[in-house]
């Protein structure tokens, strides 16, 4: 049986734990690390560790949804 490809979503810089910790208690994600290289500014081509979910594909998607919406509701308090 071929496993099904696995996607990942850069969690943005300074999102805080909580809101990482509540993803990975409501979807089957993980959470990784990934290297990712910078271009912008004076960072051109530096690369950083940032932490990504990781899951399907449509679980991804919803990750991304409902993690924006907290976002949102957070920057509004």
């Amino acid at each position: 049986m071929a496993e099904e490809e696995l996607y990942d979503m850069l969690v943005p810089p300074g999102v805080p734990r909580k809101m990482i910790y509540d993803v990975v208690d409501k979807f089957d994600v993980e959470v990784v690390r990934r290297q990712q290289k910078l271009s912008f500014a004076n960072m051109d081509g530096d690369a950083r560790e940032l932490i990504a979910f990781r899951g399907k594909r449509e679980v991804v998607e919803e990750v991304q949804k409902y993690l924006f919406e907290q976002l949102k509701e957070f920057i509004a308090e």
